[in-house]
């Protein structure tokens, strides 16, 4: 594509400078308007420098991609009031033998979460859970923070699903759920594996420190300041005996017998027999009615997947199993839709229309023209230049962008090799563009989201900076791209 007029570029380039500064950093002092205000001014900003007209502007916006994230969203709001991340986070205490397994537990589900779940609910969703866990069992957050926001982002590449940019990809590539995930499941299992034995390594001595051994009083002031837990958990962790099994209390069933005897009797007493009954079975009642209607909200999830696998229209089957969800529930659906991130949507729809005003210049097509030769997939030199591409321009452009930006030209050059390597190249897009994410604490909205959410914890506050994150990050993201990337097919 040949390079528009000098003023055309001039002025695209300054409307995509102001969306990009705002996108990483939303709160700028002279102008802290936030990254979803940041988006709608980028585009206003095209249309006003006729960059694009306003006809262009709107054919921008992908609608495909937009109800597809819209829907994934309701979908993982009811999964949530069913209570799924719940039975998510018991299984990092289940049978638990000390901190190292905790890690490798919470980067397992993390991961897993985040393939079917979108990155970004796992986080907001296990942020505080672990932050509990780890505060219960008087360890340090902050590998276990990395942990679960670092494994999001790697599990989040495993399906079409999963992140944003994977979205992106699903409705430009055509590529097929089920040809996507056989593609980088591999990648994905090996890569979370080696990000939680760098964790290992980084924080061995961390992890290994023994807690010392507190009298009772101590670990009560300890756990009453760090968590939030009622006084039954407080008294099971604190090892205080019930009063069933406490060998001072010497009550004998005579004596109980005896004060029951003495008790007046009355027909007020009887007839609160039948009531209680009656309020029992209500109970009963309503528990088979939630768990039934959990089990709906599964089924429909589970039928929505295998929508998905079999290759429908990944955005209709969102959708459906959004409407399907909210028919289900019987009730008002405006406290469940109010959860959505409307602010994304809003967010999408400007980045669409900045990052097409950006491509009008002409910029991104020279940067391709010039980088096409060297960054060939074919051979292992094009891929190791393509990877270092897409991982430098993620984290100054961030990875939805990018992917906008290279995706039609890498797919292009490499549909001229053949079928099979255009397939390829999106897949490495995908896969590189996400794991990129790892590298800075500003790499992706999952990070930001644990940060965030660890920082505001009302009992369990703690703030992950972003140099300790950038200590982890660029040794972790460097070696699991490069291992990982001989595993993608």
């Amino acid at each position: 594509m040949a390079m528009a007029s000098p003023v055309k570029v001039v002025l695209g380039s300054i409307a995509f400078a102001v969306f990009w500064v705002l996108a990483v950093f939303p709160a700028v002092p002279f102008l802290p308007i936030g990254r979803t205000a940041g988006s709608l001014l980028g585009a206003m900003l095209m249309v006003v420098f006729r960059v694009l007209t306003p006809d262009q502007a709107y054919a921008a916006i992908d609608l495909p991609i937009i109800g597809l994230l819209f829907g994934t969203m309701v979908v993982s709001i009811y999964l949530e009031r069913a209570d799924m991340f719940k039975y998510l986070g018991k299984l990092l205490m289940w049978k638990t033998q000390g901190a190292k397994d905790l890690l490798f537990r919470i980067c397992l589900i993390s991961a897993v979460s985040s393939a079917l779940f979108t990155n970004d609910t796992a986080c907001l969703v296990l942020t505080e859970f672990v932050l509990k866990v780890a505060r219960q069992h008087n360890l340090p957050p902050h590998p276990f923070l990395l942990a679960l926001a670092s494994s999001a982002n790697i599990g989040s590449a495993a399906t079409l699903i999963g992140n944003p940019q994977n979205l992106v990809i699903a409705v430009q590539s055509k590529i097929s759920f089920g040809t996507f995930v056989i593609g980088i499941l591999p990648a994905m299992l090996v890569g979370v594996c080696v990000n939680a034995l760098i964790l290992l390594c980084m924080f061995w001595r961390l992890l290994s420190v023994q807690k010392d051994e507190e009298d009772p009083a101590q670990r009560r002031l300890l756990l009453s300041h760090s968590t939030s837990l009622n006084s039954q958990e407080l008294n099971s962790i604190l090892e205080i005996p019930s009063l069933q099994s406490s060998p001072n209390l010497n009550v004998s069933i005579g004596n109980v017998e005896t004060l029951r005897n003495r008790l007046p009797s009355s027909e007020n007493e009887a007839n609160k027999v039948p009531s209680g009954a009656i309020e029992f079975a209500r109970i009963s009642s309503a528990s088979k009615e939630e768990t039934l209607w959990k089990s709906g909200v599964y089924l429909i999830t589970i039928g929505m997947l295998i929508a998905l696998l079999m290759g429908l229209n990944m955005s209709s089957c969102a959708i459906t199993a959004a409407l399907a969800l909210v028919v289900l529930d019987f009730t008002d659906a405006r406290p469940s839709l109010e959860k959505v991130s409307y602010s994304l949507l809003i967010f999408f729809c400007g980045m669409f229309i900045t990052v097409s005003g950006f491509n009008n210049t002409g910029i991104p097509s020279n940067i391709w023209d010039f980088m096409e030769p060297h960054a060939q997939i074919d051979r292992a030199s094009g891929i190791a230049v393509l990877a270092v591409t897409i991982l430098v321009l993620s984290n100054l452009a961030s990875n939805v962008p990018t992917v906008l930006l290279l995706g039609g030209r890498v797919a292009a050059s490499a549909a001229l090799i053949s079928a099979a390597e255009e397939k390829k190249a999106w897949l490495l897009l995908a896969w590189v563009s996400t794991v990129a994410g790892n590298l800075s604490l500003l790499g992706s909205a999952a990070n930001l989201i644990v940060c965030e959410q660890a920082r505001q914890s009302p009992q369990l506050a703690y703030t992950l900076s972003f140099w300790s994150h950038l200590k982890y990050g660029v040794p972790s993201t460097l070696i699991v791209t490069a291992i990982c990337l001989t595993l993608i097919r």
